[in-house]
């Protein structure tokens, strides 16, 4: 599923327009990307958990040419799921 197709589909179970639960999910996502930034995570109850993570600087090797070389310290997202979405995804 897409970004439009989840827009669509927040709107059909909503009863907000298209507009609306675009808004919406716009708010959602620079509210967990200020969240993160500012080195927090954000728990959903039952759905999981997002969290910066961090890597430190490293050494590198080009796979090309062998040499070896610094790789730059960066943040990246984590996500561990929560035990309903897990329960969700293993029904049978």
């Amino acid at each position: 599923m897409n970004k439009a197709n989840l827009i669509k589909s927040i709107a059909r179970r909503t009863g907000a327009t298209e507009c609306q639960s675009k808004k919406m999910l716009e708010a959602f996502i620079k509210t967990l990307e200020e969240e993160l930034d500012e080195g927090n995570g954000i728990i959903l109850q039952g759905i999981g958990t997002f969290s910066p993570w961090y890597q430190s600087k490293r050494l590198g090797r080009n796979p090309r040419t062998g040499t070896t070389c610094e790789i730059a310290p960066r943040t990246s997202v984590k996500f561990k799921p929560g035990k309903l979405l897990l329960q969700w995804l293993n029904r049978k």
